[in-house]
């Protein structure tokens, strides 16, 4: 029998805690040396977990860090496994080798926190160091010094986004130097819908920091000018701010042609602006200009112990040198409130952080949820099993000595030096961007499973919370915090972050910026103000999935149409599609690589490469918005184009690979067929590359590169095709599509509209199909499995609208167009034609019909479009790079 001595197997985070974190794994039956005798472990314990150490009776507190956060339910003994219900829910769906207790022995308890202003006292400021080191940045007067110096392309909302990444990337060979970063593009997913948005504000404040910050040398904003926050709103903005942009290259351009022309347009004023900003030169600049982003994901139980301890000491020595530090994840601070407010520069602020932390509680509330359920599957696998134990490490980013000094505003700048607090949600890459906006000009991220996150033009040291990890990771990971457990001291780890910190602010590359991985997302909006209509929300039943009862006249017949494709297991379909399919927001950008890397290695097949990238999947509520996001993404995963599919998990998230094998079964759907690799398990980005290379390049279990399809030649019933449009409609263009529609339907064939959109509040659309009702059949993502015309429920806006209509199976979409061009899908092809003269006319290059001549000809016309794309025709434009992918979080998901 294994013993142990209590140091080899546990740690207290502070004296007097009753129970201590399994710092390995600990086999049941195990001997653990406690004082002067043994407890025996009654189960195994995963590393990370807890045991306690001293008898706890019922009722009593759960204590680490010296403060509670649970209360026994029942007697626990020393050397039993400290368990509660989301703890052994989230291991219990992992594949684990061991058996669990049968019971949790203890429930969740937060405790209220009372602020007493009459004992408070306000704490003093640190001392100034007395040498202040320095480093080399860009001085950019008032607008700060920079650490990098980039030229931004901007995609001001989600409609330009795709347009940002392809400007981008055309610039990519621009050289780049010490003093000069390259081009980066910021796409989003706010501001691009109809309706003005809740988080509007937000969202203006996020692009104003972005644009003036020092790590922008010149920034191009694109939009079309239509969306409900465009760019003439965003330099208005600017203006009202007073936010200095005359130092700097800045321009605002809405397309208002052909794409491919504005594209190139840009690309030149990119051009131009190079020597210009490259020209531009680093000058010794002291530590005290640096703001530091205090910033924690895929956090674990040693964050509390290690990492963000020592991010907490840099932030100490900066905030000492006249620099500046946020610390943010509102949420994640639910019950550390006592330690955060232990040292605050003045009341209004200690007052002002809980105002803030209520407000964020009552939001969550609106939409039916609670923000104390933030921690994901990952957190509670690795330990934290609770918001309070969560929040409790994340308040380490604090250190003891230094005070609390205001509270901002998400992407709020830094008034002056110091540390401070900023409202965000606790989604890593929400809050992140808040910080960049605030004026953040480095990035610290404290991480237990191995996130990869970075940030497009902020650079990002991620410090691993233990050594075995980190030797997994080390090839993603800048830092192991995680030799502070084995003996390192805190001092001599602090100072070696400290001088890398000088060193990557002067230009060396972080580890993220070599790997040429980052991402960003805005604290998406939230689609309730109140509690109002709460219980009719969340009661709300979902439609049935049977088709509205069409009634139309069949005195013209459907013309013959053959349509080219393949028939599958799935059944027809028109393409080859092979997916890598990204199960959260943090492992989508190496997806995306993934299939780029599948793509050039094999471009003869006729196979399409695919990632479905978005922001989902972790960092928001659960409920009916996880539904959504399940049954979306088995939608794609089973869609009958999709002929291999592996699913990336980055490792820590909610809905990790084990969670859809769970989702499978819940489905009915074979998970063998599929393929699984994981960022974080699998060794880091490059080995995931590498797995799913091999697992698409092996054809030892039919999951190759041999075909799951021959070729096959379909008709009208075959043709499950997605039906909408943008913008103003014409009568003769909605009596086009209801023939089409109807032409399709009469054939047996299947027909998605999304609910809201204009051809259903047309008269003659609804009058041509015989339409009594025009409700929902279908939920947001639902499979199509009746043929016939179905509604699906979507949120209004478009390219949420698309990816759910996507998941029910259709092949193709048809988009009349009465605005601009809008972003296609990246997996099913989007075909945009219009009737309107003065939109053919600025677009025509963009568009792949105008229709021409009497409305009686245009459906034939447009059925004869869908058969030149099935024979390979043409090519729309959405395949050809304007395209975007986005998950919707329907009525009650918010950013956690």
């Amino acid at each position: 029998m294994t013993v142990l001595a209590f140091e080899d197997a546990g740690r207290l985070p502070a004296p007097g805690d009753n129970v201590a974190i399994a710092v390995r794994r600990l086999d049941a039956g195990t001997r653990v040396r406690l004082g002067a005798g043994q407890v025996t472990l009654s189960h195994t314990i995963l590393e990370g977990h807890r045991f306690a150490v001293e008898p706890i009776a019922v009722g009593d507190v759960l204590l680490s860090w010296g403060l509670p956060f649970g209360v026994a339910r029942s007697a626990i003994s020393p050397g039993e496994y400290v368990t509660n219900p989301g703890m052994l829910e989230a291991v219990g769906g992992r594949s684990i080798d061991f058996e669990l207790p049968a019971e949790p022995n203890f429930e969740d308890r937060v405790v209220p926190y009372q602020l007493d202003e009459s004992t408070f006292s306000p704490a003093a400021p640190m001392p100034r160091r007395k040498e202040i080191p320095t480093f080399r940045g860009f001085d950019r007067g008032s607008r700060g010094v920079g650490t990098r110096n980039h030229i931004v392309v901007l995609g001001t909302t989600s409609r330009t986004a795709a347009f940002a990444r392809q400007l981008a990337q055309r610039c990519s060979d621009l050289p780049t130097s010490d003093h000069f970063d390259g081009v980066v593009a910021v796409a989003h997913t706010e501001g691009g819908g109809e309706r003005t948005p809740n988080n509007r504000e937000l969202l203006l404040r996020t692009l104003a920091g972005f644009v003036t910050h020092p790590n922008v040398g010149a920034a191009l904003a694109v939009d079309y000018g239509s969306e409900a926050v465009p760019n003439e709103q965003l330099r208005a903005y600017l203006w009202e701010q007073g936010r200095d942009t005359a130092d700097m290259p800045l321009d605002f351009l809405s397309i208002d042609g052909p794409f491919d022309h504005a594209l190139a347009a840009a690309e030149r004023q990119i051009r131009e602006w190079a020597e210009p900003v490259a020209a531009t030169q680093r000058t010794t600049c002291s530590a005290g200009e640096l703001k530091l982003a205090l910033q924690c994901g895929g956090s674990d139980a040693f964050s509390g112990v290690s990492g963000n301890p020592l991010a907490a000491w840099v932030a100490r020595e900066l905030v000492r040198c006249g620099g500046a530090a946020n610390l943010a994840e509102t949420d994640e601070l639910i019950g550390a409130e006592p330690y955060v407010l232990d040292k605050v520069a003045d009341v209004a602020t200690a007052r002002r952080f809980l105002e803030t932390v209520e407000r964020f509680k009552a939001r969550a509330a609106d939409h039916g949820t609670s923000a104390e359920g933030n921690p994901s599957g990952g957190n509670k696998f690795r330990g934290l099993y609770n918001i309070v134990l969560k929040s409790i490490g994340a308040a380490m980013k604090r250190h003891p000595d230094v005070r609390l000094e205001g509270c901002l505003e998400y992407a709020q700048p830094f008034p002056a030096s110091g540390y401070y607090f900023m409202d965000s949600p606790g989604n890593d890459l929400e809050s992140i961007a808040g910080q960049v906006a605030s004026g953040c000009n480095l990035i610290y991220f404290v991480t237990g499973n191995g996130s990869i996150t970075n940030f497009p033009f902020v650079p990002t040291l991620k410090l691993l919370t233990t050594t075995a990890r980190y030797e997994l990771l080390q090839q993603d990971m800048d830092v192991n915090a995680g030799a502070y457990q084995d003996g390192a001291s805190m001092d001599d780890l602090g100072d070696a972050l400290f001088d890398l910190s000088l060193r990557v602010s002067s230009g060396e590359r972080s580890k993220g910026e070599a790997a040429g991985h980052s991402q960003v997302s805005i604290w998406r909006d939230w689609p309730r103000t109140s509690g109002e209509g709460l219980e009719d929300a969340l009661n709300t039943g979902e439609p049935d999935g049977h088709p509205l009862p069409v009634s139309v006249s069949r005195s013209v017949e459907a013309p013959d149409v053959s349509l080219h494709g393949f028939d599958g297991p799935a059944g027809f379909h028109l393409h080859r599609i092979s997916l890598v399919m990204p199960t959260s927001l943090c492992s989508g950008q190496v997806a995306r690589m993934a299939a780029e890397r599948l793509q050039q290695a094999d471009p003869e097949s006729g196979v399409r490469y695919c990632a479905l990238v978005h922001t989902e999947g972790c960092g928001a509520s659960s409920g009916p918005n996880e539904d959504i996001y399940a049954r979306s993404l088995i939608g794609y995963l089973t869609h009958p184009s999709v002929e291999r599919a592996m699913l990336l998990e980055h490792g820590c998230e909610k809905t990790h690979n084990d969670y859809m094998r769970g989702c499978f079964a819940e489905a009915g759907v074979d998970a063998s067929q599929f393929g699984y690799a994981s960022v974080q398990l699998d060794g880091g980005i490059e080995h995931s590359l590498q797995i799913i290379d091999d697992w698409f390049g092996d054809d030892s279990s039919g999951q190759g590169a041999e075909p799951t399809s021959r070729p096959f030649v379909g008709n009208l019933s075959d043709l499950r095709l997605g039906l909408l449009s943008s913008g103003s409609l014409s009568s003769d263009a909605a009596v086009a599509s209801a023939r089409l529609a109807a032409w399709v339907v009469g054939a047996d064939g299947t027909i998605v509209i999304p609910d809201g959109d204009a051809l259903l509040e047309d008269a003659g659309f609804v009058a041509h199909l015989g339409l009594s009702a025009t409700t929902p059949t279908l939920s947001h993502g639902h499979k199509a499995v009746q043929p016939g015309l179905h509604i699906m429920d979507t949120p209004g806006v478009w390219t949420e609208s698309l990816t759910g209509m996507g998941a029910s199976g259709v092949d193709l979409m048809l988009a009349h167009i009465g605005e601009h061009p809008m972003p296609g899908h990246p997996m099913i092809p989007l075909i945009q034609w219009t009737s309107n003269e003065r939109i053919a006319d600025l677009y025509g290059a963009d568009l792949d019909a105008r229709a021409e001549g009497s409305g009686e000809n245009w459906p034939a016309a447009l059925l004869g479009l869908i058969e030149s794309l099935s024979r390979g025709g043409f090519t729309p434009l959405s395949l050809r790079g304007n395209a975007d992918f986005q998950i919707t979080r329907g009525l009650l998901g918010v950013s956690m």
